[in-house]
């Protein structure tokens, strides 16, 4: 620890309030307009002008210890945990909602070096410790958090790292931003590609439906005992977009797999497809011999009629988008049935043409993976940039020339 550098608890240098436990905030307090009620949401993406919930006088009155000021810090305290977002001046007046905390920087730290810490390896780190909770994690009571503890530096080398951190972090998130956009630009460019060829067709070119082309099934919509092993059992969680993935499976019985496979006789060439929630319509090939059983996936028989890879950039376009959109069904668990997908219909090229399409699309495609693999490495690089600067700022590490340091590892 540097000179003059002092050990402090959290609880020594913010006053703490949680908010409302959730029977004090319930939806019938909820009006149309009022006083703002702040959430995660707030908190996570750092925006304070979106506001769903409002209260009346009446109540704001009753919750006013968890109203908000302007300088105080808001943190998630659920699901999303450890999400910070300093309080900016002229926001609508308000409460915190049972999901936030609010930490009042007292005299002896700046907020902004509060919240820089906050994002720091330091506190987060010690924020998943601290935490309370299985598959949704919950942050740990606020006694617990007064107790974590910081090194504080005076407030005039608090604002010096905070100048630094501010002009370094403008970098990289503008080195974040433009790598962001460089990926969906790659994206896009296949896409367009790809939707073009199904758009614009040559000579030839005839509409068929799928079920005229190839055999079209379905596999079980049984839920079947799990086994802790034996034969894979498939379902839309397992159709990737580049590909088919056996993580995560559950098993079944071979008795129940020979049920199922009368059904659905998958094999080495066929192509499957999700039938059912926010990936129906996402294709692979069956690429591997193995066997396996399906559910909530439809099953397109290899077939002479048309070239596989055909077919399944055809199914990855958007014109086939546009139609598993149209044709399904379902509220909550929207789904394309069995006859809609026999009836789906497939632009399909004259078959001498089909292999040079593919050729062409998978040099773009194959180019556009080098390339989003390459703007995926940058954006891991700089976030870890980011950490590594957090790090050295709140060990007293930081130097003035850490700018430079930043502006030569964003051009390398």
């Amino acid at each position: 620890m540097r000179e003059g550098w002092e050990i402090k608890t959290l609880g020594s240098l913010c006053d703490f309030v949680r908010g409302p436990f959730g029977g004090s905030l319930k939806k019938s307090c909820f009006k149309t307009s009022g006083y703002a009620v702040y959430e995660q949401q707030h908190a996570i993406y750092d925006q304070f002008e979106d506001i769903r919930y409002f209260i009346d006088e009446s109540k704001y009155r009753e919750m006013k210890r968890f109203e908000l000021f302007p300088r105080d810090l808001i943190m998630s305290c659920s699901g999303t945990m450890g999400k910070v977002a300093i309080v900016p001046d002229g926001i609508p007046k308000g409460i915190i909602n049972q999901a936030l905390l609010k930490l009042s920087p007292r005299k002896d730290i700046f907020a902004d070096f509060l919240k820089y810490w906050m994002n720091s390896p330091n506190f987060q780190n010690e924020l998943i410790k601290l935490s309370q909770g299985v598959a949704i994690k919950n942050v740990a009571s606020v006694k617990v958090l007064k107790e974590i503890q910081i090194y504080l530096p005076p407030l005039p080398e608090q604002k010096r790292i905070v100048a630094i951190l501010d002009e370094a972090f403008e970098g990289i998130d503008s080195a974040i931003a433009n790598t962001q956009k460089n990926l969906t630009n790659s994206r896009e460019l296949f896409e367009s590609y790809l939707n073009n060829i199904f758009t614009q067709k040559g000579d030839g070119w005839v509409e068929k439906k799928l079920g005229d082309i190839s055999e079209v099934k379905d596999g079980t919509h049984d839920s079947p005992k799990y086994e802790e092993s034996g034969i894979p059992f498939i379902t839309q969680k397992n159709i990737r977009e580049n590909g088919l993935t056996f993580e995560n499976i559950k098993f079944i019985s071979p008795s129940d797999h020979e049920k199922f496979y009368s059904r659905s006789n998958v094999a080495f060439g066929d192509i499957i497809i999700s039938m059912i929630g926010a990936n129906r319509g996402m294709a692979c090939i069956v690429d591997t011999e193995r066997i396996f059983s399906i559910k909530n996936v439809g099953l397109i028989k290899a077939s002479e009629n048309i070239n596989r890879y055909f077919l399944l950039y055809f199914l990855k376009s958007k014109k086939a988008k546009i139609y598993v959109e149209s044709a399904s069904r379902g509220g909550a668990q929207p789904f394309i049935g069995l006859g809609k997908l026999r009836e789906f219909p497939v632009s399909v090229a004259p078959q001498d043409s089909q292999a040079t399409i593919i050729t062409k699309l998978d040099e773009l495609y194959n180019e556009t993976q080098r390339l989003e693999t390459i703007y995926r490495q940058k954006l891991t690089a700089l976030k870890e940039l980011k950490q590594s600067i957090l790090q050295k700022a709140f060990t007293g590490e930081l130097t003035a020339d850490t700018s430079k340091t930043v502006k030569e590892k964003i051009a390398a």
